[in-house]
């Protein structure tokens, strides 16, 4: 009976996600409910943090007060000498296309930890899939937050387990499960609408990645937080190139570039190296193939999963 009862009042997914929990070094109660709390209230989480919902302005110094001791609590001082911000527990890396679709392509367990010089944050950034198979679709809780959003909704992919089940169980009208194949024609659409993918990490859910976001940058928090000087996104590792000879110098490229990064001068396409993150998508979009990426030592190595197992030769997860 007390088994049961147990079962009504905790979901599956939850249950998974606090035994998975248990087993990373470290891990504290206070973890398992953060976690639980974004995964539960994301819709509000999200809105909080981007300054969209009421409470904010109502309750702008409770808020304040409650964050600075929820970083205390969640992130302990002894983690680093360095100081953390909020951009090493929730952050995102640019992927172009054919990286984000590695994401949803996988067909094995994999565990590839610790990946400081892909994910250089400080915090969540292992890329542990298990059923990577397992896909759920979320509508955008950013896009979902605006007044006017891009659409449509529905773009959020979050890709294995626990992750997939504990959203789908808590949002079912919000969310429901998806094919690789169906991933895949979301990425592709989102791709053609010039939105950028990003796979997100977060301490709160179990350090790691554990979804592809399709941004842009009049909905999308973490790419205007990043605009305004917190540094939440990592580079795709690599930069845009243009070949003057192909360039017909339209201009096509400089408006839908969701980093301000291309602009037109003198009929010349100039390239803010500081900006471009490399996501391709100016690249996929010019009609004359005048835009190539390259790869940016000086910035952050890609992240392009199928490469990686092949050079770290990742331990294989139990099914």
């Amino acid at each position: 009976m007390k088994i049961n009862l147990i079962d009504k009042l905790i979901a599956p997914s939850t249950r998974q996600f606090f035994k998975q929990g248990r087993s990373i070094p470290g891990y504290r109660f206070v973890d398992f409910l953060h976690g639980l709390i974004y995964a539960r209230w994301t819709y509000l989480y999200i809105r909080l943090g981007i300054g969209e919902s009421p409470l904010v302005k109502r309750f702008s110094p409770a808020l304040a007060w409650l964050g600075a001791l929820l970083e205390k609590i969640i992130i302990p001082s002894e983690t680093s000498t360095k100081q953390i911000t909020f951009a090493d527990t929730y952050h995102g890396k640019v992927v172009p296309l054919e990286a984000a679709r590695q994401l949803v392509t996988i067909n094995e367990n994999i565990a590839l930890p610790n990946l400081e010089k892909i994910i250089p944050y400080q915090l969540a950034r292992d890329i542990i899939l298990q059923n990577p198979d397992h896909i759920t679709v979320l509508d955008c809780p950013c896009r979902s937050a605006r007044s006017n959003p891009c659409l449509p909704l529905d773009v959020c992919l979050i890709v294995g387990e626990p992750f997939a089940s504990l959203v789908i169980e808590h949002h079912p009208k919000r969310s429901r499960r998806i094919t690789s194949q169906e991933a895949q024609d979301i990425l592709r659409q989102e791709d053609e609408r010039h939105h950028v993918h990003h796979a997100f990490f977060k301490d709160a859910m179990l350090g790691r990645f554990y979804a592809i976001c399709n941004c842009c940058a009049c909905c999308c928090g973490a790419m205007q937080a990043h605009k305004n000087g917190n540094p939440m996104l990592a580079s795709s590792g690599y930069i845009c190139r243009v070949d003057d000879n192909l360039c017909m110098a339209c201009g096509e490229c400089t408006a839908i570039c969701q980093f301000n990064a291309l602009s037109l001068v003198e009929m010349t396409i100039h390239i803010d190296e500081a900006k471009c993150m490399g996501c391709g998508i100016c690249v996929s979009q010019c009609s004359q193939e005048a835009l190539s990426l390259v790869l940016a030592p000086e910035k952050d190595k890609p992240l392009e999963i199928l490469q990686l197992i092949e050079e770290m030769s990742p331990a294989i997860l139990p099914p």
